[in-house]
């Protein structure tokens, strides 16, 4: 029995089953409402570890935490904590590849749905009195069609899965990382991005954001695509050039877009992209269910768990 309990920041709360996982193996907790809060400064001088959401952690807001030891993130993208500063304190940062997989390749298949059904204008236009509409403006099935996933890995696997054996679509896949010779249930393999757009019907993005993806789908790709084609973005904003996604649908170049990120979060009432009636946008969402967030705090827990006891993190992303 250690004689003082290592300690637990959390900037942001999550659901009961993390918090009560750390308190059942004698960590104290402690909730505060943001960096930002006079909590946070108090607590963060003795905090050995940090539970993480989507808040920023730069490297001035963890050199608060001198004897910070492990970061587990509440969800997979990590983008937003200074790894350069982690790995050379040698502070471990765990992730939760297995929580929210599901909950995002449902939410995709939700958006390729509501694009190729003009869903949310349909929407909107009967709200606004026009039963005509229906008249008016024509769906698309998604039956047969392709849809090209970019990045084929958790997500994107499920994200096959469930449409080609839920809606009977043809599945292509493009992964600079996996080797063309790895075989991949329900995808065909595609050699280049290029080809990808040019095929698909539904493009869906599943890539991290680093130096290599951010911006990468812009003009050039874009123009790529068939006029009736759609762009799927549930992983992360930046990888999408925002300026030329705009011109590509106020100029009618491609039926529609369905995204939960954006590069800008929260999203601003200015943002152009918002003004266009194919736009669908939710708000970073897309693991946010119940079982999702139980599922998240209690692996995010589990790594600070493992790390704090002397073990090698099951999930970790530190490189040191």
């Amino acid at each position: 029995m250690r004689k003082v309990a290592y300690k637990v920041l959390i900037p942001e709360d999550i659901t009961a089953p993390g918090k009560d996982l750390l308190k059942s193996r004698g960590y104290e907790v402690v909730v505060v409402e943001g960096t930002g809060s006079e909590a946070f400064e108090r607590e963060a001088g003795n905090a050995d570890a940090l539970l993480a959401r989507t808040a920023k952690y730069p490297a001035e807001i963890l050199k608060k935490m001198p004897n910070l030891k492990v970061i587990g993130r509440h969800g997979v993208g990590y983008d937003n904590i200074d790894m350069a500063y982690c790995n050379e304190k040698k502070i471990w940062v765990t992730i939760t590849p297995n929580a929210n997989s599901n909950a995002v390749a449902e939410h995709t298949i939700m958006m390729i749905l509501a694009c190729a059904k003009n869903l949310v204008f349909q929407n909107r236009q009967v709200m606004a009195g026009n039963w005509n509409s229906r008249n008016q403006y024509r769906g698309q099935e998604v039956t047969g069609k392709t849809v090209g996933i970019v990045g084929c890995g958790r997500i994107g696997k499920q994200v096959a899965r469930k449409a080609a054996l839920g809606l009977d679509m043809r599945v292509i896949g493009y992964d600079p990382v996996i080797p063309m010779d790895v075989k991949l249930d329900h995808i065909e393999r595609v050699s280049s991005i290029q080809e990808l757009f040019q095929e698909a019907d539904f493009v869906s993005l599943h890539l991290p954001e680093t130096t290599e993806t951010k911006g990468m789908i812009n003009k050039e790709l874009l123009s790529l695509m068939k006029p009736e084609a759609s762009l799927i973005n549930c992983a992360r904003g930046g990888i999408v050039n925002e300026d030329d996604l705009y011109e590509a649908l106020s100029g009618h170049r491609i039926h529609a877009a369905g995204v939960d990120v954006l590069i800008r979060e929260p999203y601003h009432p200015d943002d152009r992209l918002l003004t266009l009636d194919h736009m669908i946008v939710t708000p970073h969402n897309a693991a946010l269910n119940t079982e999702t967030m139980n599922k998240m705090g209690l692996d995010a827990a589990r790594g600070i768990n493992e790390v704090l006891s002397g073990q090698t993190p099951s999930w970790p992303v530190s490189k040191f």
